[in-house]
């Protein structure tokens, strides 16, 4: 079983490629939002044509998203599948997953609810800053932004064999690694 996470897009078909490219062929490939638009940010993101890239995204037939803070309800009416809000639960391969977006509630209070809960992974997005630790019985994934990173490298994670390993979109080195 091999998953692929993304998020942070924000309508770079450049970007998104290069993070499709990355992760390789999975079995499923989860969206942390911010699919298609950049919200207030300049420079818009290289190769920024969010037409092209809901269309990328309509060819995939085993995309999962959540809502991001950039996302609308316009966005729904171009993307043929549900961008869920504020939060989607999946289970996976045996791992029992949570991913939201992570701009509505403070992250300590949304890693709490997924640890109470009982989750195995708790993915999230927004801040385009990677990160990938263990919070006792949970992993808390954040796989940065494949097109606008604020931590210096476009990135995606890729879960396979139980490990969890970020990539760097540009070059394919592994940024971090975790055993779940």
């Amino acid at each position: 079983m091999r998953i692929g996470i993304i998020s942070d897009t924000h309508g770079s078909l450049h970007y998104l490629n290069k993070a499709l490219e990355a992760i390789g062929s999975c079995d499923y490939i989860l969206h942390a939002g911010d699919i298609l638009y950049h919200g207030p940010r300049n420079p818009l993101p290289e190769g920024y044509s969010p037409k092209d890239v809901a269309e990328t995204l309509n060819a995939l037939n085993n995309i999962y998203f959540v809502s991001g803070n950039c996302d609308g309800d316009v966005d729904q009416m171009v993307i043929r599948h549900p961008i869920q809000s504020p939060y989607t639960v999946m289970h996976i391969g045996g791992i029992k997953i949570m991913v939201c977006h992570g701009y509505k509630e403070p992250l300590d209070d949304t890693v709490a609810y997924a640890k109470r809960c009982g989750f195995d992974l708790f993915v999230y997005g927004h801040t385009h800053v990677k990160e990938l630790r263990k919070d006792e019985d949970l992993v808390v994934l954040n796989p940065g932004s494949t097109s606008l990173p604020k931590d210096a490298s476009h990135s995606v994670a890729v879960i396979e064999d139980s490990t969890i390993r970020l990539i760097d979109i540009l070059s394919g080195d592994m940024l971090g690694e975790l055993k779940m």
